[in-house]
């Protein structure tokens, strides 16, 4: 089974039936491919990153082709993050894992350019303290997750245990094996108990593409700060890593919370890829405006009483 004989897991929804008079209030015009369809990875599929191509724009030819198409879906995102925080009842968890220079914070910056920052979070996960280490792997990341009205972007995760863990063999087999089913466990608890719609995505770039990145950091004074050791050790893992990610994806994509291989040589489809998916997956939520907790007549008739005082005075 490839990566492409999905079947839709959410059908689009209609924005137009929520409240008509939303800040920004732009109809959506999505491109003809189905992204969460053709990018989503089916659960216990067997995926072979080397078949995907990482190079993949679905069709369109250039960024400037695809800006009417990413700037609705940017708003639309925002638009139904606004419904989230408001209806106070369901909550979203963005995933994001790849290799280093794959574009995590160029996607973090996309998705939240037109969210209310009071109802987002962005979380990053770096190496376990000594006080991390001496509990479960997912106690760090439990306070972290989303509660009812938020958004929250895992910029790496909990998946690093089984990933970095795996390749640099930091502990058993037997111990961070039994970890992917934890994790099945303890996204299903999210989105069983708490309403939250967990979404994770996997940048896929080319190792030709990941060192024309560490090219240009080095050559631009203004993203030298990026430049680490740890890249260019991590990179002699190349092939280690890209298992690890193949068994990450069968074992732990799941109906629940599903993952998607994000084509991302080209940073402008990967963002329009990524936009579409969210945002068609918030709209399915079918998500209300909250009705009003006090008397609209009696408040109406107190602040014409105050307009009038202040007029007189």
């Amino acid at each position: 089974m490839t990566l492409y004989q999905t079947e839709p897991r959410i059908a689009a929804g209609d924005v137009s039936n929520t409240e008509p008079n939303l800040p920004g209030k732009l109809e959506a015009k999505p491109s003809q491919t189905d992204f969460l369809t053709k990018f989503m990875v089916e659960p216990g599929a067997r995926v072979v990153l080397d078949d995907i191509d990482p190079g993949c724009c679905a069709g369109y030819e250039s960024c400037e082709r695809a800006q009417t198409a990413m700037k609705s879906y940017a708003e639309k995102i925002g638009r139904l993050q606004y419904l989230m925080h408001a209806e106070n009842k369901r909550s979203l968890l963005i995933v994001l894992q790849g290799m280093d220079a794959a574009g995590k914070d160029g996607v973090v910056r996309h998705i939240v350019t037109n969210m209310n920052p009071a109802g987002c979070r962005i979380v990053n996960f770096k190496q376990p303290t000594p006080v991390d280490l001496g509990h479960d792997f997912l106690w760090r990341v439990h306070p972290h997750v989303p509660s009812k009205g938020e958004v929250i972007i895992f910029n790496r995760s909990h998946y690093e245990d089984v990933l970095v863990v795996r390749v640099h063999q930091l502990a058993p087999v037997h111990v961070w094996f039994k970890r992917y089913e934890l994790i099945n466990s303890f996204e299903k608890l999210l989105v069983a108990d708490n309403d939250t719609t967990v979404l994770k995505f996997l940048l896929h770039i080319s190792k030709e593409e990941q060192l024309a990145r560490f090219k240009r950091r080095l050559e631009d004074p203004a993203r030298r700060w990026k430049i680490s050791e740890a890249d260019y050790r991590e990179r002699e893992h190349w092939d280690s890593y890209v298992d690890a990610f193949e068994e990450m994806l069968h074992r732990t994509s799941t109906i629940h919370a599903p993952w998607f291989v994000i084509p991302s040589d080209q940073k402008w489809f990967r963002d329009l890829a990524i936009a579409q998916i969210i945002s068609r997956t918030l709209e399915a939520l079918d998500m209300r405006l909250p009705q009003p907790a006090v008397d609209i007549t009696h408040i109406r008739r107190r602040y014409h009483a105050a307009e009038i005082t202040a007029k007189a005075s």
